[in-house]
């Protein structure tokens, strides 16, 4: 099982509750779930736009009946948790979650014995000047900090 992220991967569905999405096809124009491969995992968002409830996660992809389930509830219209969808027709397509995103996360390569990162002026007149980070060092974030290493 794989994490897999596809491009324009968007299908509906009429499936109702909090159980496990059947996925009912392709939107024109885009590719279906198959794409992610059988047993993998991918972000996915549900959307109901009629009734307003949406949520955003993580879910296994099954060709066999061609499903999607409802792993983890990474953020939802209704505080977090499972939304239990009514009757109608749902938007469900791979996205790319900020939880998830690189701008929330600082990534170092740990092969590396030492790495100098010239960073320059930051945000709002904050300067910061070269540093090495070291394999088995971190750094330190604090909230409302975001740090960018190229």
């Amino acid at each position: 099982m794989a994490l897999v992220v596809k491009d324009r991967v968007k299908e509906t569905t009429t499936t109702t509750g909090t159980g496990t999405i059947t996925l009912a096809g392709a939107v024109t124009g885009f590719q279906a779930f198959s794409v992610i491969g059988d047993g993998n995992v991918t972000y996915y968002t549900i959307q109901d736009s009629v009734a307003g409830d949406w949520e955003v996660g993580i879910g296994t992809y099954t060709s066999s009946g061609d499903t999607l389930s409802r792993d983890t509830v990474l953020s939802s219209s209704v505080g977090g948790g499972k939304v239990s969808f009514s009757v109608g027709t749902k938007d469900v397509f791979v996205t790319y979650p900020s939880e998830k995103s690189v701008v929330n996360n600082v990534l170092v390569n740990e092969t590396t014995t030492s790495v100098g990162y010239n960073i320059g002026t930051g945000y709002n007149g904050l300067s910061v000047g070269p540093m090495t980070i070291s394999p088995g060092n971190s750094i330190t974030v604090s909230a409302g900090q975001r740090w960018v290493i190229l």
